[in-house]
């Protein structure tokens, strides 16, 4: 089976942030099969400028409320090259909740649906972690990393296939970007 490669984001507070995505987003997801959201958007010009990379998918954040798009949803799951894959904007901190409470948070969040990986935003910084089997991935924020003032910030890129589950973390900067994370999983 073919890799697939995925672009992360969250977090873009738009317009109150930039009026178009960085370059450096465009640039870095360049390729991807599709494009996840984890909420926070404010506004559905980021789902169609992002639609223009690879198909997007969103979860809708605490920042959403009224904004209306057939991509934006509560949640989202799905199947990635076969890996059951949720998109949520708010989720404990997995450094700082035990695993019976990521684990009960799932099962509220997702119903029935059961992912390998767990896509979040809300805090702004990016993170990743492996507990019980499962990877949870906050890409932090493109254009707010930190809760800090404007600027260029952090996405992702997710790697599914042949077995395995890779996921990088980048910080942009005026050039491009710089890996700051990385987690391998078989």
């Amino acid at each position: 089976m073919k890799s697939l490669r995925v672009g992360l984001i969250a977090d873009t507070h738009m317009p109150g942030t930039v009026a178009r995505l960085w370059p450096q987003v465009h640039a870095a997801f360049d390729g991807v099969a599709c494009i996840l959201h984890a909420g926070d958007l404010h506004v559905t010009d980021v789902i169609d400028e992002l639609e223009t990379i690879a198909p997007t998918y969103v979860s809708s954040g605490n920042g959403d409320a009224g904004v209306e798009h057939h991509r934006l949803k509560e949640t989202w799951t799905g199947l990635l090259a076969g890996v059951p894959v949720g998109i949520v904007h708010r989720l404990p901190t997995p450094a700082r909740a035990s695993s019976e409470r990521l684990q009960e948070k799932l099962h509220r969040t997702f119903a029935s649906f059961d992912p390998r990986v767990v896509v979040y935003g809300h805090t702004h910084f990016a993170q990743l972690h492996h507990v019980d089997g499962r990877i949870y991935v906050n890409p932090g924020s493109a254009t707010l990393p930190n809760n800090q003032s404007t600027r260029l910030g952090t996405l992702g890129l997710m790697e599914i296939g042949q077995g395995r589950i890779s996921i990088e973390i980048f910080q942009l900067h005026e050039h491009g970007r710089d890996r700051i994370g990385y987690l391998s999983i078989e």
